[in-house]
């Protein structure tokens, strides 16, 4: 039976953390594991963000629904994962609808919209993480993961554990932590997946 498995990363080409995402699906995809990857780069440019009217909080509310199908969340913590703030545009958590604006995603030539919230309201305690607010896209996805008890697996983008590297919203994990590569009898760099499969129980 495959298994699905979120990934939150940070995404930027040039300083993020997309070596280790690679890493993982290539793992996933062998013929032993058999595990559905699902990451922030795939649901952004699925179906959700084709709408030409898709916001900040539609894409946190479709990381919430993978998340919620996930049967645990790895996080990839790079150098740059705790100042990294995409997401965290949105107002509306404490500005009325009609002072709100926001840029549809990826559409920033056309300029901002206004709000189309009508209105806001604290999740109840089974609810999902509210998908209006002011965190980060990553920190969304994780305050998800946590609420929704999610096993989560948290891995440094190093060969060393980087506990520095550690957003504050993950305070208490550090020593969970591990770093994801190793070098081999080789001197390559590769994937160390020991911490993986004993967490998704292979």
């Amino acid at each position: 039976m495959r298994k699905q498995v979120y990934i939150s990363a940070d995404y930027d080409y040039l300083n993020g953390d997309r070596d280790v995402v690679d890493e993982l699906n290539r793992w996933g995809n062998d013929n032993l594991h058999k595990i559905d990857f699902i990451d922030m780069s795939k649901v952004a440019s699925g179906t959700v963000a084709n709408d030409n009217d898709c916001r900040i909080c539609d894409l946190k509310a479709e990381f919430n629904k993978q998340i919620n199908a996930s049967s645990a969340v790895i996080f990839v913590v790079g150098d740059k994962t705790g100042s990294r703030t995409a997401g965290s545009e949105c107002e509306r958590v404490s500005k009325e609808q009609w002072q709100c604006k926001c840029t549809p995603y990826k559409q920033n030539a056309n300029g901002t919209k206004a709000c189309k919230a009508s209105s806001v309201s604290m999740p109840g305690e089974n609810d999902n993480f509210g998908n209006i607010n002011r965190y980060s896209y990553l920190r969304h996805e994780f305050e998800q993961a946590k609420k929704k008890k999610k096993t989560i697996i948290i891995v440094y983008n190093s060969t060393r554990k980087e506990s520095n590297w550690l957003p504050s919203y993950m305070n208490g994990y550090e020593d969970d932590a591990r770093p994801f590569w190793k070098i081999d009898d080789n001197r390559k760099k590769v994937g160390d997946y020991s911490y993986i499969k004993e967490v998704l129980g292979f």
